[in-house]
């Protein structure tokens, strides 16, 4: 058990104290970032990649393709990009297998995307942040804190809540009571989640994210006027969840607001009460999902696509940027628009829509040929 931390007589997670000596060595310690500088072959081999090039040559970093200079790497992903390979400044290029060959070395792999994220994480390390409990945190007697937490500046915990170990809250977040929370928990400055929400393993909630708050439910009473709901079910999340910032997903009037494993909701987003959105699904950047909305699993919603309440949206199904959904859509369809519809046929329509004025120019002329001509007849 690390130093500062005692165990609760009621639990074997220990409740979280901390001198002001560890206190100011866990201040210090939060500034170090890691940069490693290793050998091209070293990074093949970790990578599982196939390399094509200098064994021997120093990597020091990765960038962009644009930006890469002569001793970082950077990766070529989308066709489109695949020309500036060959003018890049950069070591190597991370590419398809199939890629052709180019002067820089290159590795080779299936999905050099991702080879590209795992390789970012081996020269930069984001601050550590170890054990130890801020002097200015509020810990409520009865919250039962799991070993190796660390506890910012100003943080909340309130009456009941269970925290799994190796939890990270930094300044300011908030957990109301009855919260639980699985291991591994990222919450970063002004994070918030509400009473008696769920929280799996492995989550992250990015700065001013919200889990839990009131879902948006009023009814009217017999003067006419607006009467709040309560909103009395929690929120739910599973395990490997992220929520950017000042993304919101609301507690349900009744029952649960639930998100599936290894899901992602991205900046701004809007989920509202009593929704569903099950695993490995993408909400991406102010897409908004109104109450008791279903999204099945590997969906991808794209930015500021909108769900109707009550609609069901399959597995596998791609919502386009801006979409407007208001019907249900089966499995592994991709619709765009507003309404949405068949993304094949969405394009088709906006291919015309751009040629409207001409067309109409067609038809007055075409019109005006008709009627000269019944004209001329009925003579």
């Amino acid at each position: 058990m690390p130093a500062g931390l005692q165990s609760s007589p009621s639990s074997s997670l220990p409740r979280v104290r901390v001198s002001p000596e560890a206190t100011g060595r866990r201040e210090r310690q939060l500034l170090s970032v890691t940069i490693t500088t290793m050998k091209l072959g070293e990074l093949a081999t970790r990578l599982g990649a196939e390399l094509r090039g200098e064994a021997s040559l120093e990597v020091t970093g990765v960038k962009g393709i644009e930006d890469a200079g002569p001793s970082e790497v950077t990766f070529v992903a989308n066709p489109h990009y695949a020309g500036l390979a060959r003018t890049t400044r950069a070591a190597a290029v991370l590419v398809e297998p199939e890629f052709p060959e180019i002067a820089v070395a290159t590795l080779r792999i299936r999905n050099p995307y991702h080879a590209f994220s795992r390789a970012l994480g081996m020269f930069y390390q984001p601050p550590a942040y170890p054990p130890g409990v801020h002097p200015t945190s509020v810990i409520d007697p009865t919250a039962e804190i799991g070993p190796d937490a660390h506890i910012g500046a100003y943080v909340v915990v309130g009456p009941g809540v269970k925290l799994g170990p190796q939890a990270t809250l930094l300044p300011h977040v908030v957990l109301y009571p009855g919260v639980q929370v699985g291991s591994h928990f990222f919450a970063h400055a002004h994070a918030v989640v509400r009473e008696h929400c769920v929280l799996g393993d492995h989550v992250t909630l990015e700065n001013g994210a919200i889990v839990g708050a009131d879902g948006f439910g009023f009814s009217k009473n017999d003067a006419g006027e607006w009467e709040k709901i309560p909103q009395s079910g929690p929120v739910r999340l599973g395990n490997r969840v992220d929520v950017q910032a000042n993304a919101c997903v609301d507690r349900a009037t009744v029952g649960a607001t639930e998100i599936g494993d290894g899901t992602k909701i991205d900046n701004l987003v809007q989920v509202g009460h009593g929704s569903r959105v099950g695993g490995n699904s993408l909400l991406c950047a102010q897409v908004g999902l109104a109450g008791s909305s279903e999204v099945g699993n590997n969906a991808i919603l794209a930015g500021q696509a909108g769900v109707a309440g009550h609609c069901s949206l399959g597995d596998g199904v791609i919502l386009t940027a801006q979409s407007g959904v208001s019907h249900d859509v089966p499995a592994g369809k991709m619709v765009s628009g507003s309404p949405a519809f068949d993304n094949r046929l969405w394009l088709r329509a906006t291919a015309l829509f751009q040629r409207l004025p001409e067309l109409a120019k067609r038809l007055e002329r075409l019109e005006k040929k008709v009627a000269a001509s019944s004209e001329e007849e009925s003579r």
